[in-house]
């Protein structure tokens, strides 16, 4: 197997709302294509993809699950620089993300804060004075 991720995909509730935050709110290309029931995004080196919660429980062959919360993954976005990190932040809030952590120095010597986007999804947005992940 390479070492790379394709696609993450992201189950949602309300697939418009995602498709707007992620497009819209955090500006994020849409890739367009003939079909529905799913929202792409073209990445660097990867792909975003929205597809409805109870679908992509059935496509794997699992129960649809009752209640949403923290499944112990987050994403995250790497930026240039500490004001970066409070700008994507906000830029996330007004899009109707909800703020976990906002941006502070952590322990590994970083700059990072959290939000949870429309869908419940946890992100991370960090800088890293150490190695450039951006």
């Amino acid at each position: 197997m390479k070492p790379k991720i394709s696609i993450v995909t992201l189950g949602v509730d309300d697939l418009d709302r995602a498709t707007r935050f992620y497009g819209e709110g955090l500006g994020l290309p849409r890739h367009e294509f003939e079909g529905g029931g799913i929202s792409f995004f073209s990445l660097e080196g990867t792909w975003l993809a929205l597809y409805p919660r109870e679908e992509l429980a059935k496509d794997i062959g699992l129960p649809v699950p009752v209640e949403v919360g923290f499944s112990g993954i987050t994403l995250a976005h790497n930026v240039a620089s500490k004001p970066e990190v409070d700008a994507i932040l906000k830029q996330a809030v007004a899009a109707g993300a909800t703020l976990i952590k906002p941006a502070q120095e952590v322990f590994w010597g970083g700059y990072s804060g959290y939000f949870q986007d429309t869908e419940g999804h946890y992100w991370e947005v960090a800088y890293n004075p150490y190695q450039d992940l951006t």
